[in-house]
């Protein structure tokens, strides 16, 4: 017995000592394994995450150039200044913004903008010490060539160029040591209006787009390979395009205004205005004796981490029901009309026996809807819940990195379905990629109920980067369905929004506070019920065919305008918009009178035409045609175009030859998004690091494993985890 309990002790301590052996060994061993693995991968993750790409900037952002292709730093922003002044229906802005080279070396940056998805950018000056300079509309190709010259003799120049409608760069070559540069870019754009509001939106951040791996965006040229062209290496392989998974680098919580902006807007609106409110932004608010009313942010730093918004309403029957503004430029009448078709009365609205409705509702539950954002679209969602009726039908769709509907078919609006549904929606959580084809495709099936009136009410922050094929989906789906969009957050990209809700004969409803939900969600199904205006036409003086655009005006709904850019050698005289308000026709006679001073209504027809020349292109249209007649609106007009860009070049050279540097400045993420978290659309970032941790375990795992078994394995032998083959 002794012996025995000698030789088990024996082997106790035997089996001890092997096992500290290994332990040490496998802990060595692990360490190793770990240490290289672990950092490459979250090398790669840091490399991901403080790299920055013109297509991930949410902000105005200057980014240096680095020595990896396509990738850039932005440099330290010193001040925003945006001035809008609002003539009528149209805005004229400058976007001021002053950049510092803190550095000892020259650089070169790449200044990445948003701005609205209907501006018409006709102007940019480029101030660098005591120089400012002017930039001229060339072809794409050509402006490219013309800032690569400049680039390589050492002379400062610019180069804009639109990468998405709402999204812009501006390359700055040859910035000196501790030089300050000054970009102004000068656009116009129309106001939106909706229920007697005019409403002006200035974009200040952008939500991380996400891509779908493999998706095709035959649209906007990527901004790297556009980029690309114009840099130094151009023998240097092309981008790949931007990752599946765009992951902006954000300042932490706390930083402060990393973006500061301040804004000023001057309203001349031509009658007194009613009430003027800042949406998300403190202002103050001055109104003179006439019409015009001036409105600055009370904060001189503000942060850029949220779109800034201005609503205003004439006073009491003061609002125009119809205006038209004109301008002649070379030869040529360029209109703008603007008309508000008559509310309905009450005994009207009684009269109307609206359908029951099939409203199919869809919501974005991906990571970019994190924080307040998936807060407003469940609330939008419960609000929609509540306006259903027991004549109608409807269904829920939530998508992520998966499309998920809560029932396969639309069923009726009774009690028990809507209490189940305000169950299964009160328990969404936002995570995962942003998948939007397989929720349009199931929403758009195609189909016609008759009997009723189909709508897809849409709530998303539109974070995707593959809005051409997402349009055209929609195109070829719709059938009779109307496809309403919801934007939700603090930055949605309102051209995905827009044009989305444009192919879906529907509207555009944003909402960036949860306070606003049950005002602007009650409003939209008060709207959509029926429309107020239907077969509008109009007609011009002596009944001449006019390019106009729309081409075809809509149907209104309640509170819409008609909104139309006309262009035509002579359009001096009467011109009758009409259309059927219910069983009744109606109609409006206006005469537009020429203004003494440029207008800029030219311009809003141009970008109108080259907007409707793109959206051809999207549906299938030969480029080979679309091309050149985008190039000849855009060069005629002054304006930068998907072919068409503005270069500006100094005389002088200033710049030594040698290697550009770079300078890194962390961006603001957008409000709505949970203070200092990682989107959860950030896989890559959070599988490099879970690899790398991983690789601590296993290495040190394994080598228990390999002591214990004997050579050549058996039974029990270890087998290679699954991702690990």
């Amino acid at each position: 017995m002794a012996g025995k309990s000698g030789g088990y002790q024996g082997g106790l301590q035997s089996l001890r000592a092997d096992f500290i052996e290994l332990l040490g060994k496998a802990i060595v061993s692990g360490i190793a394994a770990s240490v290289v693995f672990g950092l490459v991968a979250l090398g790669l993750a840091t490399s991901a995450r403080a790299q920055s790409k013109p297509n991930d900037a949410r902000t105005g952002t200057l980014l240096f150039r680095t020595g990896e292709a396509g990738a850039f730093a932005p440099a330290p922003k010193v001040e925003t200044e945006v001035t809008i002044h609002v003539t009528g229906i149209v805005a004229r802005t400058r976007v001021s913004q002053t950049f510092h080279n803190p550095g000892e070396d020259w650089v070169e940056g790449v200044y990445v903008f948003p701005l609205p998805e209907n501006a018409a950018v006709d102007r940019l000056r480029l101030r660098i010490g005591e120089r400012v300079i002017e930039g001229q509309v060339k072809e794409k190709e050509a402006a490219r060539r013309i800032y690569a010259e400049a680039k390589r003799e050492g002379k400062k120049a610019a180069l804009v160029e639109q990468q998405r409608p709402n999204l812009f760069t501006n390359a700055v070559a040859n910035i000196g040591p501790h030089e300050y540069v000054r970009v102004m870019i000068e656009y116009q754009q129309t106001l939106a209006i909706d229920n007697g509001e005019y409403r002006l939106r200035f974009p200040l951040a952008i939500t991380p787009r996400y891509e779908p791996a493999g998706a095709a965006i035959p649209d906007e040229p990527k901004a790297i390979e556009a980029y690309q062209a114009t840099v130094d290496s151009l023998g240097a392989p092309p981008a790949t395009g931007p990752d599946p998974v765009l992951h902006p680098d954000y300042a932490p919580a706390g930083a402060g205004a990393v973006n500061p902006v301040a804004i000023g807007v001057v309203i001349d609106f031509g009658v007194p205005l009613a009430k003027v409110t800042s949406s998300y932004h403190d202002a103050w608010i001055e109104k003179d004796s006439g019409s015009r009313t001036v409105l600055y942010l009370k904060k001189e730093q503000e942060e850029a981490d949220r779109d800034f918004e201005l609503v205003w309403s004439p006073a009491g029957g003061s609002a125009p029901l119809a205006a038209a503004f004109l301008e002649t430029r070379n030869g040529t009448d360029y209109a703008l009309l603007l008309v508000m078709p008559p509310q309905p009365t009450a005994q009207e609205k009684a009269a109307i026996a609206p359908l029951p409705r099939e409203t199919v509702f869809v919501i974005d539950t991906s990571g970019s809807m994190q924080g307040t954002s998936i807060q407003q679209a469940r609330e939008a969602l419960l609000t929609g819940l509540s306006t259903l009726t027991a004549r109608d039908r409807f269904n829920v769709v939530e998508f992520n990195s998966s499309t998920r509907p809560m029932w396969p078919d639309a069923l009726p609006a009774t009690a028990e379905n809507l209490q189940y549904a305000r169950a299964w929606v009160s328990k969404l959580q936002a995570n995962g990629g942003t998948e939007m084809a397989g929720a349009l495709a199931f929403a758009l099936n195609g189909r016609d109920t008759a009997g009723y009136l189909r709508q897809v009410i849409f709530m998303t922050d539109g974070a995707v980067g593959n809005e051409d094929h997402l349009f055209k989906l929609i195109a070829q789906r719709l059938g009779s369905t109307r496809l309403f969009t919801v934007g939700i957050g603090s930055a949605p990209n309102s051209h995905f929004m827009t044009k989305a809700a444009l192919f879906g004969r529907g509207s555009f409803t944003y909402i960036g506070d949860l306070r606003e939900v049950e005002e602007k969600m009650s409003k939209l199904f008060a709207k959509i019920e029926s429309p107020v205006l239907k077969d509008v036409s109009i007609r011009w003086p002596d009944g001449t065919p006019v390019e106009t655009y729309p081409a075809r005006v809509p149907d209104l709904y309640l509170g819409e305008p008609v909104v139309v850019a006309a262009a035509h050698a002579s359009l001096k005289g009467t011109i009758v918009v009409s259309g059927m308000r219910g069983n009744q026709p109606w109609s409006v006679a206006l005469t537009p009178t020429a203004a003494e001073e440029p207008t800029g209504v030219g311009a809003l027809w141009a970008r109108a035409r080259i907007a409707s020349l793109m959206d051809e292109l999207r549906l299938g249209a030969d480029e080979a045609l679309i091309r050149p007649a985008v190039v000849k609106v855009a060069l005629e007009h002054h304006l930068v175009s998907r072919y068409t860009s503005l270069v500006a070049v100094d005389v002088t050279p200033t710049a030594p030859g040698g290697e550009k540097r770079s300078a890194l400045v962390k961006t603001s993420a957008p409000r709505s998004m949970i203070a200092g978290e990682l989107p959860q659309t950030d896989t890559a970032f959070t599988l490099q690091i879970l690899l790398g941790l991983l690789a601590l375990a296993a290495a040190g795992v394994g080598a228990l494993i390999g002591r214990s078994i004997p050579a050549g394995g058996g039974e029990h032998a270890a087998q290679p985890a699954e991702g690990a083959r």
